[in-house]
């Protein structure tokens, strides 16, 4: 049995008058990955906002129920989203890297967290991210060239280096392929397979043949409830709810 990671109990997201995530109970594992399926506008990208904190920085959201990670309460006043941004890393749709050297969009983490002591301790992360994120050996002759210069594919493997280099026990992907092609897709498909090594990763994905094939746990979204949950093979062959079957089958979506 896989350690859990994240424990969600009880978890409601009200935006304003908008009742969002309705009672969402959950286990993420750790070294494990775990994909969230449903049709648009379901709550699978807000409930994923709600495990870094996301939400807080939307004024008109309000997060309630519990949310621990490693059994600490991440909504604790105590807790400092930006330190919990560090161990809880976010990679999303459209790849973002700064508008900086593909140097410093790795060592721009480490820096502010404080992590490298030396010029030479930077430069081993910034390495040790790359080859992470799968991107090393097309970029290591050009690290003081803008992010902003690569691929798509290049540039969302380089936010995902970035994610990986303030060393974070999560990564969460927000549809982390939705806008690459797909051979770019199978490359950032293959390194989030050799994540799960390494963290517990949380995906967001339109892509019910990319869910069954990254993922080892699946939970389903629909209208704000967490309608199923289990192992990524069960929920594909053998969903124990009706809704879960229709949006598999491709009857709502």
């Amino acid at each position: 049995m896989q350690d859990i990671k994240i424990t969600a109990r009880g978890v409601q997201v009200h935006y304003g008058d908008t009742h969002a995530i309705k009672d969402v109970s959950v286990d993420i594992q750790d070294n494990t990955v775990t994909a969230f399926i449903g049709p648009s506008g379901c709550g699978k990208s807000t409930f994923l906002r709600c495990l870094n904190r996301m939400n807080d920085t939307i004024d008109i959201c309000r997060v309630t129920g519990d949310i621990l990670l490693d059994g600490e309460d991440i909504y604790d006043k105590r807790v400092d989203p930006v330190q919990l941004r560090a161990k809880v890393g976010m990679v999303f749709q459209k790849p973002n890297p700064f508008p900086k050297s593909i140097y410093d969009n790795i060592a721009y983490g480490p820096r502010i967290h404080g992590l490298a002591r030396n010029k030479a301790d930077l430069d081993d992360i910034v390495e040790k991210s790359l080859r992470r994120g799968a991107i090393w050996d097309e970029v290591k002759d050009r690290l003081h060239a803008p992010g902003t210069g690569l691929s798509g594919g290049q540039q969302q493997r380089l936010c995902i280096a970035r994610a990986v280099a303030t060393e974070p026990e999560v990564l969460l992907m927000d549809e982390p392929c939705s806008a690459l092609d797909p051979i770019a897709t199978a490359q950032v498909e293959e390194l989030i397979d050799e994540l799960r090594e390494n963290y517990s990763v949380v995906i967001v994905t339109h892509s019910m043949q990319q869910a069954a094939r990254v993922s080892q746990k699946t939970a389903f979204f629909h209208l704000g409830n967490l309608v199923e949950f289990g192992d990524t093979d069960q929920i594909f062959t053998n969903p124990s709810d009706p809704r879960t079957e229709s949006y598999i089958t491709g009857r709502i979506g």
